[in-house]
């Protein structure tokens, strides 16, 4: 699939079946991940968020095309400012440091310095005009990262209850995820 049909495929409103079959789609055809990246800061919020959107399913559904991409994922996460495409991001970096990542993934997260997404992760999760999704999203990559880097857990439970008086039912629901996740480290 090329660059211009995959634009004008999401130039238009999409439903999840959609994006399940764009996301195969550039799979098959050998689309380039970094292109996928580079659309997710389209000018056009919605044409950045789509993007994000398929960038996620791509990685859910055939993370070995992701893996040609990952790297420069990781370079161009901190310089995502829609908030729509964020939450993507947001999942994608949750995804990509699970436990549960494929070892080629963990080999790349492993390898990477990782201080600039866990500034970049630790702003977005404070950041007030921020949805409640990216910011679950949020508590699932610093938790996951507080393996790599110790000093996380604690500055995350600090941050966790400066903020969980000031969000959601949902966010507090996920505290009580991320509490539990974090114990066991």
């Amino acid at each position: 699939m090329k660059l211009d049909l995959l634009l004008a495929a999401i130039t238009h409103t999409l439903q999840k079946k959609k994006v399940d079959q764009l996301a195969l789609i550039v799979a098959q055809h050998h689309f380039a991940v970094t292109d996928l990246i580079d659309l997710t800061f389209h000018k056009n919020k919605k044409i950045g968020f789509r993007a994000a959107w398929i960038l996620e399913h791509v990685y859910t559904q055939r993370p070995e095309h992701f893996l040609s991409g990952a790297l420069y994922f990781l370079q161009k996460f901190s310089l995502q400012n829609n908030l729509s495409a964020q939450r993507h991001f947001a999942k994608i970096l949750a995804l990509i440091t699970s436990k549960k990542a494929p070892a080629p993934i963990k080999h790349i997260i492993d390898g990477y310095e990782t201080d600039m997404l866990v500034a970049t992760v630790f702003g977005w999760l404070i950041d007030e005009n921020n949805p409640v999704a990216v910011k679950s999203h949020c508590l699932n990559v610093l938790a996951n990262l507080s393996i790599k880097h110790q000093w996380i857990k604690e500055e995350l439970l600090q941050t966790i209850d400066y903020l969980v008086d000031r969000e959601s039912i949902g966010f507090y629901a996920k505290v009580k995820q991320i509490k539990q996740q974090l114990a066991k480290v």
